[in-house]
């Protein structure tokens, strides 16, 4: 029953702290955890498999960056992920199969760059594949927290894998926008603005189209209004860098916004990552360069 109280109020205590900071959690946050009663409660710790010693069971798996397991989808889409070890009977992996058997949900900690996570709940472990040494993870709706019966059942399968498949874009979303403004240390490539609320992760070629890669050399750190001027071909920046305004707009005349905001970046050069690696890809800066002088 106390496993039971503490799993429920972990949920709680993170369904309120992705109000206040969004879906990708710091991971002291996670580290510090919540009060219980007398007790705080950690939802992280150096191993993947976390069961805080209040538990009977497992409470979260987290996957890091880099390793050291390699956790990926399954042939039919749900998540997949390693055993702790190579021994099926390790406690940790008994830990999980004890959640299969009884389909007791968990949290799901993917992450997206050092130090940060996303956090995913309620999930459950739908299948153990020993000869693989991994585990089949799905994502399910929150009020399958409360449901006292949740049998792995035609209805529960194709609700997880729908559901999973949204989260999984979900993941991918939030793992280039925080690695591309990582990349330009969480400012406008244009303006230097900072305020991660007004920040987004432009792509220069469109995940709309077959040539988008979700890699950095792919991305923009650029603030809600450089972005929509992006997306719009207001603004263009050459194969070297160059900022351009679209000639139309030069020749307008309005408030400080249109000239301060835009007219004054006209022939600037863009800001770049301290890393060659992360610099905007030159062809794909040509690509979309290319559109924006047609649409001048």
């Amino acid at each position: 029953m106390i496993d039971h109280q503490i799993r429920l109020n972990a949920f709680k205590w993170l369904d309120e702290q992705v109000q206040i900071h969004g879906d990708v959690l710091p991971r002291e946050l996670l580290v510090q955890g919540f009060q219980f009663e007398s007790e705080r409660i950690p939802l992280v710790s150096p191993q993947g498999i976390f069961k805080p010693k209040w538990l009977n069971y497992p409470l979260s798996i987290t996957t890091t960056p880099k390793g050291p397991y390699e956790d990926n989808v399954t042939e039919d889409g749900f998540l997949e992920y390693k055993y702790r070890g190579s021994q099926p009977d390790h406690r940790d992996n008994v830990g999980l199969r004890s959640l299969f058997t009884k389909q007791i949900p968990l949290i799901y900690f993917h992450g997206i760059i050092p130090g940060k996570y996303m956090a995913v709940w309620p999930v459950y472990i739908i299948n153990d594949d020993p000869k693989k040494l991994s585990f089949k993870v799905a994502v399910d709706e929150r009020k399958s927290i409360e449901t006292v019966d949740n049998k792995i059942g035609e209805n529960s399968i194709y609700r997880r894998s729908y559901i999973t498949s949204i989260i999984r874009t979900r993941l991918h979303q939030r793992s280039f926008r925080e690695r591309v403004l990582d990349a330009y240390c969480s400012q406008c490539a244009l303006c230097r603005l900072r305020h991660l609320e007004l920040l987004d992760a432009a792509h220069i070629i469109p995940d709309t189209e077959p040539e988008s890669k979700p890699t950095v050399d792919n991305g923009l750190a650029l603030c809600k209004l450089h972005h929509a001027a992006f997306d719009s071909f207001i603004i263009g920046i050459s194969p070297d860098f160059k900022i351009e305004i679209r000639k139309d707009v030069l020749k307008e005349h309005d408030g400080p916004m249109l000239k301060h905001g835009l007219i004054d970046m006209h022939g600037s050069k863009l800001i770049l990552p301290s890393k060659r690696n992360d610099w905007p890809n030159k062809e794909y800066l040509d690509f979309r360069y290319k559109k924006f002088k047609n649409a001048s």
